[in-house]
């Protein structure tokens, strides 16, 4: 059974979800993490629904049997759309985290009322989605762009063989591609003035969004409030770690795991959250 002191569970279909894990590192900076990358099946955008609930099935059962979660944070958009419900139902007892794109937000901070998204097949064509967008279009509308092949090329810029200036000039062309397909951005009545990076792979291609869309459009993601939110059902159930026990080494504290190239997660974690490469490792997970 989890304690206080067991670890939080993050899995995402690939890399992506580290830009949870590090707001989650933020808003809980006590706690212990685990964090799955499944890479070798990634991006779970571009597969079906019925792949999608069993592999997040079969990694939670992983994450219980093998990590003794205390919660589990899904940290990809896909995987909530397609598999949050089934996996809250066939997991009574464990909190479960989902992510979806922040319209609710974005709505709200919109002053032309007329919000970009930006977000994987499987995200946009998901019931999920649809609900979501019904529930805050009364008075926003929204521009939905999918954008096939930019998980994968945010994936693979951290793979060794693929030199980093080819890389970022691919995501610099799919981010143009979308963004330009989806119209004006600006802050002038009729443009779009703000843009949800509805896939946890897009924060790290924010620089190159930014450039595009310009300095007055404001990008929103999900990272910090999904954070939030898993502190407070932390805290409801007496299940937060006390801040004087011994947290042992940075490896110890975050454990990585992934299905896919081992140094690819390195990477992304010492470049992205500043981790040591000691902390990721191989996983096999059937």
């Amino acid at each position: 059974m989890p304690t206080p002191t067991s670890p939080i569970g993050v899995f995402d279909s690939g890399i992506g979800g580290l830009s949870v894990l590090q707001a989650l590192r933020e808003v809980l900076p006590g706690e212990r993490f685990v964090y799955l990358a499944d890479s070798g099946n990634a991006p779970y955008g571009e597969r079906g629904d019925a792949f999608v609930q069993a592999r997040s099935a079969r990694i939670t059962d992983w994450m219980r049997n093998q990590h003794d979660v205390k919660a589990l944070v899904i940290a990809c958009n896909t995987a909530t759309a397609a598999a949050i419900d089934s996996l809250r139902d066939g997991n009574p007892g464990l909190p479960i985290i989902g992510v979806e794109p922040a319209l609710k937000p974005a709505a709200l901070y919109s002053k032309t009322h007329k919000v970009g998204v930006i977000a994987t097949q499987g995200t946009v064509s998901s019931h999920r989605f649809a609900t979501l967008q019904a529930a805050h279009s009364a008075h926003t509308q929204f521009v939905v762009q999918a954008c096939a092949g930019l998980a994968r090329a945010i994936e693979d810029s951290t793979l060794p063989s693929i030199s980093a200036s080819q890389n970022a000039t691919q995501i610099r062309a799919l981010c143009a591609q979308y963004t330009s397909a989806m119209g004006t951005f600006g802050t002038a009545p009729g443009e779009i003035d703000t843009l949800v990076l509805g896939c946890t792979h897009y924060v790290f291609a924010a620089d190159a969004l930014r450039s595009l869309v310009g300095p007055g459009v404001t990008l929103v993601d999900t990272g910090t409030p999904v954070a939030r939110r898993t502190y407070s059902l932390l805290h409801a159930t007496g299940m937060l770690r006390k801040q004087d026990v011994e947290m042992g080494t940075a490896a110890e504290a975050c454990q990585l795991f992934t299905t896919g190239d081992v140094s690819a997660l390195r990477h992304a974690a010492e470049q992205w959250l500043g981790l040591p490469t000691t902390c990721a490792s191989s996983a096999a997970i059937a």
